[in-house]
């Protein structure tokens, strides 16, 4: 799939980026690059192959799911700068 000067612009000012007029064959040569690629990918027959997060196997740690040691609001609330009602207080920034 080959991408034209136009379909760049528009790509680069839907994605909010300001690419200047003589930049713009650069990038669409840089996305029909990228565009070849993936489609060299969907070539690649993975059937059978697990899906996997990492290069080594690895298994995350597990724990009980129990509550520990809460119920400390107010050690907890001693460090904000301002607290009310046992809340956080923060100001309001939207009118």
């Amino acid at each position: 799939m080959s991408i034209d000067t136009e379909t760049a612009r528009r790509v680069a000012k839907l994605a909010r980026i300001k690419v200047e007029d003589d930049a713009l064959p650069a990038l669409a040569a840089e996305f029909s690059g990228i565009l070849g690629f993936i489609e060299q990918l969907n070539e690649v027959d993975v059937e059978g192959v697990e899906p996997m997060t990492s290069v080594t196997p690895q298994r995350l740690k597990r724990r009980e799911d129990v509550v520990t040691d809460g119920d400390q609001q107010e050690a907890v609330l001693k460090n904000a700068p301002d607290a009310r009602e046992g809340f956080f207080a923060v100001p309001k920034v939207v009118e």
